[in-house]
């Protein structure tokens, strides 16, 4: 396995782990939107924290104009798809919201063909092909039975798998200039400025000393986020974009896990279909690598 894969791989399978401090963290009342407030300050903050202490460089924009990247990843990326992925697991179920999620190679392999000139060649439309049959078995397109999932459930569902896909868009257009840490970083603090003033302080701010709370929020900001960011972004500038979306989507399958495990949601055998579909897709791409890519630059 190329080394770009298993980073991608690897920090995709840990966005995976990230259903079980959400839904821990929603059993002291908080909402979807307000889990993705903690999130992206507690990942700002540990980041800033590290960055501060082993690579001041890196929290320095080049130009202002480059801000311009980070709403992209930070806004119209991160905060979007997270409150949507969120809402979705609040209104079904981790599998059924997770493999949503996963439509985002559809929209990533059209971006990358618009933007970046990447060819959609037969290997990848198959990959994809199998991906999106896969999510349709686990939320019950296939055979028809939408009343198995709410019709808000798979709009917010879709709406995260757009506002998933920007974020590897955005991001390539980021890595000509910055290294995948940096990109990490400035994202997150985008999002959390933003956000702050959508936080309850007055009726909440008071849950924020209890350390089970902050147990779950820094856990959350920390392995499935920040590292995980910082591991897939890397890997990401030294493949191909909608490649390492495809990928990714081991993501459903650590996600659907825990939800049988730890949370006893009912997956059935059509949905077990479904994930096969997806983690055959995973492994496809890896088998039909074309061509090697080669970065434009390497982070430094």
């Amino acid at each position: 396995m190329k080394p770009a894969y298993f980073y991608i791989i690897l920090g995709a399978g840990l966005w995976g782990t990230i259903s079980w401090y959400v839904k821990n963290l929603y059993t002291y009342g908080f909402t979807p939107m307000e889990v993705v407030i903690l999130r992206v300050w507690t990942t700002a903050i540990l980041l800033v924290i590290f960055l501060l202490g082993f690579a001041r460089n890196k929290l320095k924009l080049a130009s202002l104009k480059d801000i311009r990247y980070f709403i992209g990843t930070g806004i119209f990326s991160i905060a979007f798809f997270n409150f949507c992925l969120f809402t979705a697991m609040e209104l079904s179920t981790i599998p059924v919201a997770t493999a949503l999620l996963y439509t985002a190679p559809a929209f990533v392999t059209i971006f990358s063909a618009i933007f970046f000139g990447e060819s959609l060649t037969k290997g990848k439309m198959i990959a994809l092909v199998l991906t999106l049959i896969g999510t349709c078995l686990v939320v019950g397109v296939i055979p028809l039975n939408l009343t198995a999932v709410s019709y808000n459930a798979i709009l917010f569902g879709l709406g995260s798998g757009l506002g998933y896909s920007l974020y590897s868009i955005f991001s390539k257009f980021a890595l000509n200039k910055y290294s995948s840490l940096s990109i990490t970083t400035f994202t997150f603090i985008t999002a959390a400025v933003t956000l702050s003033p959508f936080f309850p302080f007055v009726q909440k701010g008071e849950l924020l000393s209890n350390p089970a709370v902050l147990f779950y929020a820094f856990g959350l900001g920390f392995l499935p986020t920040a590292f995980a960011y910082i591991i897939y972004t890397y890997g990401l500038n030294r493949t191909e974009a909608s490649k390492a979306s495809i990928l990714s989507t081991v993501e459903p399958v650590v996600a659907t896990l825990i939800g049988i495990f730890l949370f006893q949601e009912v997956f059935t055998l059509l949905q077990m279909l479904g994930m096969i579909c997806i983690i055959g897709a995973v492994l496809f791409i890896q088998v039909i690598a074309e061509k090697p890519y080669t970065s434009s630059r390497q982070i430094s």
